[in-house]
């Protein structure tokens, strides 16, 4: 069962995430639920890493193995900057965008490996990307439209990556 748990997780897991992200920009939860959002993720993230780190020590899984281990400090950062009061908003922009360009790599290096639905990882990782750039604009701007664009580019990007390694897998 968590082997199963572990190779299907990622697909609620990831749109749940970036929903959940798209709340907090939205002012839709308190800081100290985000707080623990993050020390949930910071325990799920290290737990499947370590559980799956023998799985991925080679081929695309290593790149997604070093995707996780990137994204386990930003979601720390994240985690660090919540703890304080106010939050270190900055610190917090770079776990964002962090999350936003770390899996695209990932992605885009999927889709140049893989035969199976490489358009799915190519587009996916691309989208991610894109959603970086848009949500920096806004946050640069304070442009609460443009935050959102970018933050919804990552979801879908991500999510459709994820479907793609699930279904494929």
């Amino acid at each position: 069962m968590l082997r199963r748990l572990r190779e299907n997780g990622p697909v609620v897991l990831v749109p749940l995430a970036w929903s959940f992200a798209t709340a907090a920009h939205l002012e839709l939860l308190a800081t100290r639920t985000v707080l623990i959002a993050h020390l949930v993720m910071d325990a799920i993230i290290a737990t499947f890493t370590v559980l799956s780190w023998r799985e991925m020590s080679d081929g695309i899984l290593l790149e997604w193995r070093r995707v996780l281990v990137a994204g386990l400090g930003l979601t720390l950062v994240g985690t660090v900057a919540l703890f304080a009061t106010p939050p270190v908003e900055r610190f917090l922009t770079v776990t964002v965008v962090g999350w936003m360009l770390v899996p695209a790599a990932g992605l885009v290096a999927t889709g140049q490996r893989l035969d199976r639905r490489p358009r799915a990882y190519s587009l996916g990782g691309a989208l991610s990307a894109v959603g970086a750039v848009v949500y920096v604009g806004g946050v640069f701007w304070t442009l609460s439209a443009l935050v959102l664009a970018g933050l919804t580019m990552a979801n879908v990007g991500q999510t459709a990556g994820i479907v793609a390694a699930v279904y494929d897998y």
